[in-house]
């Protein structure tokens, strides 16, 4: 195994030699060779930007989850105190809300630039990842070149939405360990702790990776004595700290003792929601509307303190913030294992839209704008499949086209993943880290 980093004990002498290569290859951030997907990234998301604000308006940059991170990160950063709808935010984490506070204060197309320098920036940690893990340059400038006109990617970089940063921190956090396991320096594992725990800041959804990642250290350095305890020590030493801060937080201020409500949230207007449209035959959007879901919107996101929540549960008015997410999370896991099956089923069919649908919200918008936003989405859940795809075909025929070309993109880059994979040294520990962390997020989707 190649190493890029001096390590007296894990470092054989026969290898000795290679050492100042591999310094270079870890820290490098640059080659003139990626110029051209950089600037290729940058041209196609600042066009889609430019062209948004002059066919739509500044509207067109507002996601539905906007304005949940927008309410909580302007009152910290103006005020002090992480709050929404004029209690504690329970929903969100700082992270992206406080970036998009900063970065919008001289309007909401100035947090957009921030966003796609964001996105460009992920298409450089890409071809650094690239060159962790295989140690080859030629694969890490192609998958800059596949980032840079990759249509989620392109997609995203435009909306007030978390997704550009957390990729960016996630990706820096995988080099980091893609380095370690090459290396296996200690301190660049707390390095890549620190960006894991930057990354879950912004999105939560890496919550319970240190935990999968410290397991699979375990495994990994089973047979290194001197490492196979003291690497799931320090990312998890790196990690939980500030995890458990975040929690005590929110414990001192409301009592709630998780990392964040959306679990709750999820969990009740997602899980619980779908397998109760199941067992009733109703459409999920009927069940949402007697669950007394707002949605997001023009909201903070809390559906549980506003008035179409309450209207549906005007028992719970006088409730504190934990006993109506107590409340949520206690009903939605009753009706769950009341209908495991059809949650199971639920799970099941949410696997392929992650997989084959990149959304790409802001190209219908170009293509038709005065379709509502997130057209698709309504359409199919509250007609189904067949009827809301034949209803799609014949109100917007060039939404459907587009849908079924980055479709057929992203089966493209599957295949090629396949391929590659099967090509691949599978002793190569840092392939198993791209693909456990692939896993763990098809599972969290799932979830």
């Amino acid at each position: 195994m190649a190493v890029y980093a001096d390590d007296k004990e894990s470092t054989p002498a026969s290898i000795g030699n290679e050492l100042p290569a591999l310094r270079k290859c870890a820290t490098e951030w640059w080659t003139p060779r990626l110029a051209g997907p950089v600037i290729a990234a940058a041209f196609v998301r600042l066009s889609l930007l430019v062209a948004l604000l002059a066919r739509v308006g500044v509207s067109a940059l507002i996601h539905a989850d906007t304005a949940s991170y927008l309410e909580p990160g302007r009152n910290l950063l103006l005020h002090g105190r992480f709050v929404a709808d004029g209690v504690p935010d329970l929903l969100r984490t700082p992270g992206y809300p406080l970036f998009l506070a900063i970065t919008s204060l001289a309007g909401l197309p100035c947090a957009a630039v921030a966003n796609v320098i964001v996105s460009v920036l992920c298409v450089i940690l890409t071809w650094k990842l690239g060159r962790a893990v295989f140690d080859d340059d030629r694969i890490a400038l192609g998958a800059a070149w596949i980032l840079a006109f990759e249509p989620l990617s392109v997609a995203n970089s435009s909306l007030l939405i978390s997704d550009n940063l957390f990729v960016a921190f996630f990706l820096l956090s995988l080099e980091r360990l893609a380095v370690f396991l090459r290396g296996r320096r200690l301190r660049v594992l707390a390095v890549a702790g620190l960006w894991l725990t930057a990354a879950t800041f912004v999105r939560p959804v890496t919550y319970y990776l240190p935990v999968a990642l410290s397991v699979g250290l375990f495994l990994v350095l089973a047979r290194v004595p001197g490492l196979r305890w003291k690497a799931p020590a320090v990312l998890l030493v790196s990690v939980l700290p500030w995890f458990a801060a975040w929690q005590m937080r929110n414990w001192v201020e409301t009592g709630y003792g998780g990392f964040s409500s959306i679990t709750d949230a999820d969990l009740y207007f997602i899980g619980d929601a779908d397998v109760t449209a199941r067992v009733e035959h109703r459409s999920i959007s009927e069940v949402l509307a007697r669950f007394g879901y707002s949605g997001f919107g023009n909201s903070s996101g809390q559906s549980y303190l506003l008035a179409p929540y309450l209207a549906r549960h005007p028992e719970q008015a006088g409730w504190s913030q934990v006993q109506r997410l107590g409340f949520m999370h206690s009903e939605a896991v009753r009706v769950i294992r009341a209908h495991y099956g059809d949650y199971l089923r639920s799970c099941l069919r949410a696997l392929p839209k992650p997989l084959f649908d990149p959304s790409a919200a802001p190209f219908d918008l170009l293509l038709y704008p005065e379709a509502p936003k997130y057209v698709t989405g309504i359409t199919l859940s509250s007609q189904g499949w067949l009827r809301g795809g034949i209803a799609l075909v014949k109100a917007y025929p060039w939404i459907v086209a587009e849908k079924a070309a980055f479709g057929v993109v992203l089966l493209g880059l599957y295949l090629l993943a396949a391929r590659g994979l099967f090509r691949a040294d599978l002793q190569n520990p840092c392939l198993w880290l791209l693909l456990g962390t692939s896993l763990y997020f098809l599972a969290t989707v799932a979830a």
